[in-house]
């Protein structure tokens, strides 16, 4: 099936997929050099499709179908494409579910949202990885071609060609840190990570719900799980803290 295109004022073009339906809605943000069309995205619309709930998923500029340059990308620019797809097709209340970086916009836009969102689920959250799993993790010497070049190549680990990390993503990525400080969210937030995620590990989710406010927070740790969780188990473990998601909605619509 084809996407369809959000065009907005400043030329960009935001691939995504919209299935209308019922509220709360389902907004779904891939991670980092990843499109909509994985399998953590297909299965949850299915899941939301047969449940009746809206749902999205989209590309961010430089990624899938969307426009732009991959190596123009910083965590400001698709901040702002998670923004802008949240308020053009975000009817009503919704839950985000970020896998990896996606967890990280997540939370930035629920911080600039709160009056819409009713939960979030973070899928091997990497809140910060600009800095905490890229920076940090260079060499020195990496680190100075990085300073006077302007990007360095990084290996990619699932065996594809290598892939620039630029200056303009690490410093930009300061300023939207979050794991220094409390993270002023207050909705039930539901955290899974795999054990054996060699990206990035899952003592990142422990040390983001200590800086979470909401005291309704839960961690599910997938014993041998890797970072894209995208086995069939581990989709059927997704699609059921979605689904406490939804009832803990439910239930508290129908109590007020």
């Amino acid at each position: 099936m084809q996407p369809s295109f959000l065009k907005l004022a400043d030329g960009r073009k935001l691939a995504h997929h919209l299935t209308e339906g019922k509220s709360p809605g389902v907004i779904f943000m891939g991670g980092f050099k990843s499109d909509m069309n994985g399998a953590k995205a297909t299965a949850l619309e299915t899941y939301c499709v047969k449940h009746g709930h809206r749902f999205v998923r989209f590309d961010y500029t430089g990624h899938g179908e969307s426009s732009g340059k991959f190596e123009d990308g910083t965590i400001s620019a698709w901040k702002q494409d998670a923004l802008d797809i949240f308020d053009k097709l975000g009817a009503g209340k919704n839950i985000l579910i970020g896998s990896s970086m996606g967890a990280w916009l997540a939370l930035l836009v629920a911080l600039e949202r709160p009056e819409k969102i009713s939960g979030i689920v973070g899928i091997a959250s990497a809140p910060d990885f600009t800095e905490n799993l890229v920076w940090q993790a260079l060499t020195p010497a990496q680190q100075k071609k990085l300073l006077e070049k302007g990007q360095v190549l990084i290996p990619d680990c699932y065996g594809e060609a290598p892939y620039p990390i630029t200056r303009a993503l690490v410093e930009d990525g300061r300023k939207h840190l979050l794991l220094d400080k409390e993270i002023p969210i207050h909705v039930p937030v539901r955290l899974i990570h795999g054990t054996e995620d060699n990206d990035v590990p899952w003592q990142v989710s422990v040390t983001l719900i200590e800086k979470l406010a909401t005291p309704d927070v839960r961690l599910q740790l997938i014993k041998n799980g890797d970072h894209r969780l995208s086995e069939p188990q581990h989709l059927f473990s997704i699609a059921l803290v979605v689904k406490e998601l939804l009832d803990v909605y439910k239930n508290v619509i129908l109590a007020e």
